[in-house]
């Protein structure tokens, strides 16, 4: 029961890595703002979690209404102690070139999966306290020829280190994990299953990852037991990319 008492706020929390984020801070004790684009999942989640989780709709790439999610878990919460920067485009997502994809649909692409988790970041600032915690979700691709989705997760990187730059004076740790391939119905979505296949014998752990991977590793850069870790990007990714 870590986040015995604290409010946690996680992005995309309608499926996927999102809803084991969830659904794992409401088992140690969080109340959980279940924040989703999506508000059939998003309830959803929240009505499976029960009374420790608060559904807010939100679009993380428009600042106002990442205002207003805010400004709907102060009113009905009263405060943030943790923020999980999740939602990005990814079911579903277009697999094209970076320099022949729809410039809407990149520019779309961009405000959610990069600019979401600083305009949510900027909206709960105000109401963060010293011993606040933000985790980003990076990925992988970051570190490999992935096209607008890597370059998205590479600036997701920098925006990290540099959030936890200026915000650390103020007791603030932001902290990043970048997953590897991970079998959700999203990932499903666009890896085919003979490709995900022949990219787990790959793998030092040969196995593709988990929702309840991921959790693990969010509670732990959460918690007080990662005081003093921030700045950093852990990848749970079982040794698919190493980086020296």
């Amino acid at each position: 029961m870590r986040f015995k008492d604290k409010v946690a706020v996680v992005t995309g929390a309608g499926q996927g890595i999102g809803e084991g984020y969830a659904k794992a801070l409401a088992a140690e004790g969080a109340k959980v703002v279940v924040a989703e684009l999506n508000e059939d999942q998003g309830q959803r989640v929240a009505k499976e979690i029960g009374d420790a989780a608060l559904f807010v709709p939100v679009d993380v790439a428009d600042p106002a209404s990442a205002q207003a999610l805010a400004d709907t878990v102060i009113a009905e919460l009263g405060r943030v102690d943790c923020l999980v920067n999740n939602a990005a485009i990814f079911h579903g997502m277009r697999r094209e070139g970076i320099v022949t994809v729809d410039y809407d649909y990149l520019d779309r692409f961009l405000k959610v999966n990069l600019l979401g988790a600083l305009h949510v970041t900027r909206a709960v600032l105000p109401h963060l306290k010293e011993g606040a915690a933000i985790v980003n979700q990076s990925s992988t691709a970051a570190w490999t020829a992935t096209g607008f989705y890597g370059l998205a997760k590479a600036g997701l990187n920098h925006l990290t280190v540099d959030l936890a730059a200026e915000l650390g004076p103020r007791g603030i740790r932001v902290n990043a994990i970048a997953p590897g391939p991970t079998d959700t119905e999203a990932a499903r979505s666009i890896i085919p299953e003979a490709h995900r296949t022949a990219m787990v014998q790959q793998f030092p752990l040969k196995r593709m990852g988990t929702p309840a991977d991921q959790a693990g590793a969010l509670l732990f850069l959460l918690s007080e037991d990662a005081s003093w870790i921030t700045g950093q990007i852990l990848s749970v990714d079982g040794g698919s990319v190493v980086r020296l």
